[in-house]
This record gives structure tokens, sequence and C-alpha cells, in this order.
């Protein structure tokens, strides 16, 4: 009876261990499927601890739009303006996107111009667009309090990933193409319950989790 009583026991005990590494090595995958966008992607900075700054300004379309409005959606923030040449050679793209992300409803696409007004900014977007109105928001920041002041940008395009609870989970300095699923994968990702803690810093991943994106770990 002892026999068998420790047989059984040691049957468990196998058991209960091949269960353990199967939910850690699916845990695992799961990890490294969150962060296969952002590697790829390789943005500028990537963290997990700054709240995005709050603001509110006047859309192209009448009325005014809050960031916190959004809350519950992760949101691709863009700043542009129509005297950089980037930004407008991205503009087409951003377009795309928008248009991609309507089957996405959990995800906003937001753009703050710092050009004089709307007209200014509406003229500017249907030359480059070929005409009509932009599939995405567009926000009027003539005095660069919100881009400047509060994002600390400088220089022009940079788009900022945030997460559906406000978190700056992402940031891009200059112009790309966003025409790329690869770019929704990532967009939703910061939905997910299991999160990529992959840190981004001058472009390099870095910390304990870099060696996800094939990188040695390195100090932030």
């Amino acid at each position: 009876m002892a026999f068998a009583r420790l047989v059984e026991l040691a049957f468990i005990g196998c058991a209960a261990l091949g269960v353990y590494g199967f939910v850690t090595a699916a845990k695992d995958g799961e990890t490294r499927r969150s962060c296969t966008s952002l590697c790829a992607l390789q943005p500028a900075y990537a963290a997990n601890n700054r709240l995005a700054p709050d603001f509110e300004l006047p859309s192209i379309n009448g009325g005014k739009v809050r960031l916190s409005s959004y809350r519950g959606k992760v949101v691709i923030l863009n700043f542009w303006t129509k005297t950089c040449r980037p930004c407008l050679e991205e503009m087409p793209s951003i377009a795309a996107l928008a248009k991609a992300l309507k089957a996405h409803p959990d995800v906003a696409l937001v753009t703050i111009t710092t050009d004089e007004d709307a007209k200014d900014a509406r003229d500017t977007l249907k030359s480059v667009l070929g005409g009509g109105e932009p599939p995405f928001e567009v926000l009027i920041d003539s005095e660069s309090s919100v881009v400047r002041d509060k994002y600390g940008t400088k220089l022009f395009p940079e788009t900022w990933f945030i997460d559906q609870r406000g978190v700056i989970r992402a940031r891009f300095d200059g112009g790309r193409s966003w025409a790329s699923p690869m770019i929704i994968d990532l967009a939703q990702s910061l939905s997910n319950p299991i999160q990529c803690r992959v840190a981004f810093d001058g472009g390099k991943a870095r910390g304990a989790m870099a060696s996800l994106c094939g990188e040695s770990p390195e100090a932030i």
C-alpha cells in the first residue's frame, strides 16, 4: 500500500510539473508574440510608465476634442506641420492606416498640426491626399501648446502610441510608411492581457526583456 501510494504521488507530481511546464511555455510563447510588432518596428522610445498629458484642441470639423475622451481605446497620435516634407510624404500612408482602422473600432487615429487654422490644414491635406476630406481626426495646435509644451516635440513628424488607460507605450520619430498590418498589430497588442515588457530607448531594445527582440539586455 505504501509503495502504491508513493507511485500515485509521483504520478501526480509529474503531471503537475507537466501542466506547469505547458502553461509556462504557452505564456512565454504569448509574451514573445506580443512583442513581435514592437521589436520589428523599433520605436525610438517604448515603456509603460508615463501617462500621456491630457489636452483639448479644436478640430477642423468644428468643436473641440479632448484626448481623455478616447479612454478605453488605443490612440495613435501623429504630430505634423505643412512645412515638414517627411510629414507630407507619410500622410498618404496615414490615410491608408485610417481606412484600415475602420475595422478596428478599439483603435483611434488622431493627428495634430501646428498650422495656423482649420482652412490651412484642410487645404494642405487636400493637396497631399488628392482632394476630399481626410479620413482621420485633425486637431489644430497653432501655438504648439500641446505638441511642443506638453509633449516636447520639436522635430516632425512624431507618432505616439497611447494605450487604453492613457499610458504612453511607444514613440516613433521621423516619417515612415504606416500602411502595414504590423502597425495595427502593435496597436492591438497594447490591449492584450499579456503585454510586451520590452523597453526601447534611443531606438534600441533595453532592459531584462531585450532578448525578446534578439538583443542583449542593456540597462536603461
